[in-house]
C-alpha cells in the first residue's frame, strides 16, 4: 500500500472543508490534536508500565543485560 501523495491530500482537504466548513475547521483540527496528544500520552504510559525492554529515550531495544538488571 503506497503512501498518500499531494493529490490525495488535496482531495482529503477539500472533502474536509465541504463537511466541516471553513469556520469549524480550526476547532476540528484542535480537537484532533488534543485527541492525538492524549492517545500518545496513554500509549507511552502503557509502554512505561509494561516494561517492554525498549529504552525510553532512544526507542531502541535495550541489551539483554540492561533489561535483566532493570527488572
Amino acid at each position: 500500500m503506497s503512501s498518500l501523495g499531494a493529490p490525495e491530500l488535496l482531495i482529503v482537504l477539500v472533502v474536509f472543508m465541504v463537511l466541516f466548513g471553513a469556520k469549524r475547521m480550526p476547532d476540528a483540527a484542535r480537537s484532533l490534536g488534543r485527541s492525538l496528544r492524549i492517545f500518545k500520552a496513554e500509549t507511552k504510559g502503557l509502554r512505561d508500565e509494561d516494561g517492554d525492554g525498549f529504552d525510553d529515550k532512544t526507542g531502541k531495544p535495550m541489551p539483554a543485560t540492561s533489561r535483566d538488571a532493570s527488572e
